[in-house]
């Protein structure tokens, strides 16, 4: 009983944030099995150009270290705020949250090539977690108790804390700049002058997770000159109408 219940309550969960927390938790479990190496893990130019271990790719995004407190916070931030969004402004829109996931994996590992970051998983975590704070500017927040605040300064106050933890800046800088960078296009820079949406969701993608159907194929719509409201044509003259009763 307990077991459906379980079931029952996971499969609620919106399915990008159940794959995504789902795949984090199997990896730390596989590496703390020791199935798995770290070290088959992280991101590694090299070995992806020249040895073609692109699972590296993504499995930078799934290790968030061994079990401990930093993995039990980070996938509790990473669970509470990627559901929040997919419930909250992605709701109905699945496609859309998959493209904001490869957006923000794809500037990653751009940024990656550059600065030396073996671990993506919790950049990708304060890029999720910015997104929602830029969304929700008047929700209040208290962090543990110790102080309130307003929304968008959740990513700070993320950040301070990786300081006092010992933990390098560089990963959390990446995540809000990426984040900022996926705001700014999505919500900012189409509402300007002129503006234009430059990410834009392949309809299949639309089709296969959104469902939404092919547009119905309505035919040719007849011309203008042709329209005759109540099978009256309007532009006959009387005279013509008495012309032809009589014929």
């Amino acid at each position: 009983m307990a077991y459906q219940t379980l079931l029952q309550e996971y499969m609620l969960i919106p399915p990008v944030t159940r794959a995504y927390t789902t795949a984090c938790v199997v990896t730390t479990l596989a590496v703390q099995l020791d199935l798995v190496s770290p070290f088959q893990l992280y991101f590694n130019p090299n070995l992806i150009l020249r040895r073609y271990q692109l699972w590296r790719l993504i499995s930078t995004f799934l290790f968030f270290g061994n079990l401990g407190f930093n993995f039990f916070f980070n996938m509790i931030f990473t669970y509470r705020y990627c559901r929040m969004l997919e419930e909250g402004s992605f709701r109905g829109r699945t496609a859309d949250f998959v493209v904001m996931f490869v957006f923000g994996g794809v500037l990653m590992i751009l940024f990656a090539f550059f600065v030396n970051l073996l671990f993506l998983g919790q950049a990708f975590t304060i890029m999720i977690v910015y997104v929602w704070s830029r969304r929700n500017v008047f929700v209040r927040m208290n962090f543990f108790g110790l102080m309130n605040f307003q929304a968008p300064y959740l990513p700070w106050v993320l950040l301070g804390f990786s300081v006092l933890l010992g933990n390098a800046i560089s990963v959390d800088l990446v995540g809000m700049a990426i984040g900022h960078i996926y705001f700014f296009m999505e919500d900012v820079l189409p509402g300007q002058r002129g503006g234009l949406k430059l990410l834009k969701t392949p309809r299949f993608l639309r089709k296969l997770l959104d469902g939404i159907p092919d547009e119905p194929d309505y035919g040719q719509l007849p011309e203008l000159n042709d329209m005759r409201p109540g099978g009256f044509d309007w532009r006959r003259r009387p005279e013509q109408e008495n012309e032809e009763a009589i014929r």
